[in-house]
């Protein structure tokens, strides 16, 4: 599959971008190669939970190192991490899984200014892929759970990505937990003081996700979750 994605990307690279906006059909197949080749490679790695979270996080940060400890901490509960891949929190969490002796996921983003892939990822768990929209479906169909540390406009995407799907019922739900009360408290204050009381959103939507502010707490919360709604993770 590998074989075949790099062969419709190279036919794509050797084109005009006039002769590709020409062929958006042909797009698909490119798309496709993507999807299949993460299907086939993330359906043999268990039970995982997503961590997200900024590229720019610097190693002296606090939530590096709690991104770092969550990661690791999961793996003793028998969880895989699953991150984008890339530097800072990303980088943290792929950290911690691999110090766990967990399994250590990387779904990268070829980005032409920040994104490479980071040293604690699996090497047979890396994928690069062109397409956000891809991306963001393998984090989705893959996650025991949702694990958002402070980040810019990319994890707030995938954070109300999976709001959304959840709320609208598209995907089964899973327990989304934002790390930091501190950094998340004013946008959850505006999603309950403006959104709820505007009518935009109901009370049981406020439900769909959860604080935490420790490593522990976030662990608790997973496990409270599925107690919760009897069910288990899918081990």
């Amino acid at each position: 599959m590998e074989k075949v994605r790099d062969l419709v990307k190279d036919a794509f690279e050797s084109k005009t971008w006039n002769e590709i906006h020409t062929m958006d059909s042909w797009r698909v197949f490119k798309i496709i190669a993507e999807f299949v080749e993460g299907f086939e490679k993330l359906a043999r790695i268990g039970p995982c939970v997503s961590i997200f979270g900024s590229a720019r996080t610097e190693d002296t940060n606090k939530y590096y190192g709690m991104a770092e400890e969550i990661a690791y901490m999961l793996t003793a509960r028998g969880y895989g991490v699953i991150t984008g891949g890339g530097p800072g929190i990303m980088e943290a969490a792929n950290k911690g899984a691999s110090r766990g002796g967990g399994k250590s996921v990387g779904i990268n983003i070829d980005l032409p200014f920040e994104q490479k892939p980071n040293d604690y990822i699996d090497l047979d768990k890396l994928i690069t892929f062109d397409h956000f929209f891809v991306r963001k479906v393998m984090f989705m169909k893959y996650a025991q759970g949702f694990i958002i540390m402070p980040g810019g406009f990319g994890t707030l995407d995938e954070l109300f990505e999976a709001i959304t799907l959840i709320q609208t019922q598209k995907i089964g739900r899973f327990p989304i937990i934002m790390v930091g009360s501190s950094y998340w408290g004013g946008l959850v204050d505006w999603i309950k003081g403006v959104m709820l009381e505007e009518g935009n959103i109901s009370q049981e939507d406020m439900d769909l996700f959860l604080v935490a502010d420790t490593p522990q707490e976030v662990l608790d919360r997973i496990d409270s979750f599925y107690s919760k709604y009897l069910l288990s993770p899918n081990f």
